[in-house]
């Protein structure tokens, strides 16, 4: 982390700043709604504390649904150009390792003062979203409100309960209503879901790897697979960044954007489409290379995380801009939105926070809290740095994924082709789920290819994980 210009530790003033917040934010403006008696819950990682999100539906006539997304006002404590601020800047996001979290702020803030926590009274920013039956959202505001978490849930068990294949978790159960309620977002959700993929936007499934313990000792790299709850967050939080990014828009506020640039290596995925028999046009389309995904995943669903994989290589990396009021910039070519941001995460990334002091000077009519130049030069650190922290991360999971590989030094692997550049080529196995650079026979690879590789070399202190290609 240091030599990526990242702060492992928080430094004595940091520390001293947070001792000396003793109790959550308060505020008796009267703008401020109570939204507590609402059935709130939040649904994220079992081991989540930093909760950021709550979600709760209000079904209206018609079929139409009120969607509520309530966002932790962190800014309510940590103030812009305070010493924890100053820290958050320097990061601007968490940083999760198989070894150890860093977190973006404090943990006394982000798991406790500044966390939606279950059955506590919190400030928050809450997007309102009227969402029609085809998943449109036909009307928006924003607001700040108080809200309390009435049970704090997780992603697997919902998914499994919303699958049918196991009983409502505790929690959930404990609650009057909170069933209907979760099957009502959920049946939302799914319709906000099929909106976005007529439109273009891409259906990718990609395996993250999640470190499993046995105890003390690191026990596996496992592939961390969508589900059902999974994607009603994610439904939720991508058309809770576009109504903030509108809202801003609509008042006229800069704002930063984040922003997809259409793919430089499109002529690859057209390649990748034609060797499973697949056609996609000259000119990058959304829309076309997601009809090429939902057939793939359809006919194949076994193989499709490695055609995931290899699509999100190509389509390269996501960054901040500056939108000034009145000229547009790109927008997010893997969501097929137009207008997005980051505002639903301010515990553990810093342009969510960013955001958040944005939204709430325009919601008071104050000046924005920042020029500019300011905004201009935090998209491209913010950008840095989320490069940084993905460095760090991977770098980390090849020095666990290399602790584990160690015992098989001379086994062979199947593996698919992740990358290719003047650097080397690297490649995936599945089982444990990892990443390493083939150091002999790569002549001729490219992204996306399947290859048999043997396991040549580790080195778990510098994360490496070496193979060969095997013949045959």
């Amino acid at each position: 982390m240091i030599q990526r210009g990242l702060l492992p530790d928080f430094s004595p003033v940091v520390l001293a700043a947070t001792d000396a917040v003793t109790s959550a934010a308060a505020e008796t403006d009267p703008s401020i709604r109570d939204l507590r008696g609402l059935l709130w819950c939040s649904i994220d990682n079992d081991d989540s504390r930093d909760l950021d999100q709550l979600s709760v539906a209000e079904p209206a006539v018609g079929g139409t649904v009120t969607i509520r997304v309530a966002v932790a006002d962190v800014d309510a404590i940590v103030r812009k150009g305070s010493a924890i601020d100053g820290h958050a800047w320097t990061n601007t996001t968490s940083v999760y390792t198989a070894a150890e979290i860093f977190p973006m702020l404090p943990e006394k803030l982000s798991t406790g003062l500044t966390s939606l926590g279950e059955g506590l009274a919190r400030l928050a920013i809450v997007i309102e979203m009227k969402v029609a039956a085809d998943g449109t959202v036909t009307g928006s505001d924003v607001y700040r409100a108080v809200v309390l978490n009435r049970a704090k849930l997780a992603y697997n068990s919902v998914a499994a309960w919303l699958d049918g294949t196991a009983p409502a978790p505790p929690r959930l159960a404990a609650v009057p209503g909170l069933d209907q309620q979760l099957l009502t977002q959920d049946r939302v959700a799914q319709a906000m879901k099929g909106l976005r993929h007529q439109h273009g936007a891409l259906s990718l499934d990609t395996l993250e790897a999640r470190a499993v313990f046995d105890g003390e000792v690191l026990a596996d790299l496992r592939p961390d697979e969508k589900n059902r709850a999974k994607e009603l967050i994610e439904d939720f939080m991508i058309a809770s960044n576009g109504v903030t990014a509108k809202y801003l828009e609509r008042k006229g506020y800069a704002s930063l954007r984040r922003v997809l640039r259409a793919p430089e290596r499109w002529e690859r995925i057209v390649a990748l489409a034609a060797g499973v028999g697949g056609r996609l046009p000259a000119e990058p389309s959304a829309r076309a290379l997601e009809d090429f995904l939902a057939g793939r995943r359809q006919a194949d669903p076994l193989r499709f995380p490695d055609l995931s994989l290899s699509v999100v290589k190509l389509l390269g990396s996501g960054e901040y801009v500056v939108e000034r009021p009145g000229q547009a910039v790109d927008g997010h070519f893997g969501l097929a939105v137009g207008t997005y941001t980051h505002s639903t995460a301010p515990n553990r990334r810093f342009p969510d926070l960013v955001t958040q002091r944005l939204l709430k000077a325009a919601m008071a009519g104050q000046p924005a809290p920042y020029a500019i130049e300011a905004l201009d030069g935090l998209a491209r650190h913010c950008t840095e740095q989320e490069d940084n922290a993905a460095k760090v991360e991977r770098q980390v999971r090849k020095s666990a994924a290399a602790l584990l590989l160690a015992p098989q030094i001379g086994q062979r692997f199947d593996a698919i082709v992740t990358g290719v550049s003047g650097k080397g080529t690297w490649v995936r196995i599945l089982r444990p789920a990892a990443e390493g650079k083939v150091v002999r026979g790569f002549e001729g690879l490219d992204v996306g290819d399947r290859a048999r590789v043997e396991l040549v070399h580790t080195d778990v202190e510098h994360g490496f994980v070496d193979f060969a290609r095997a013949s045959g």
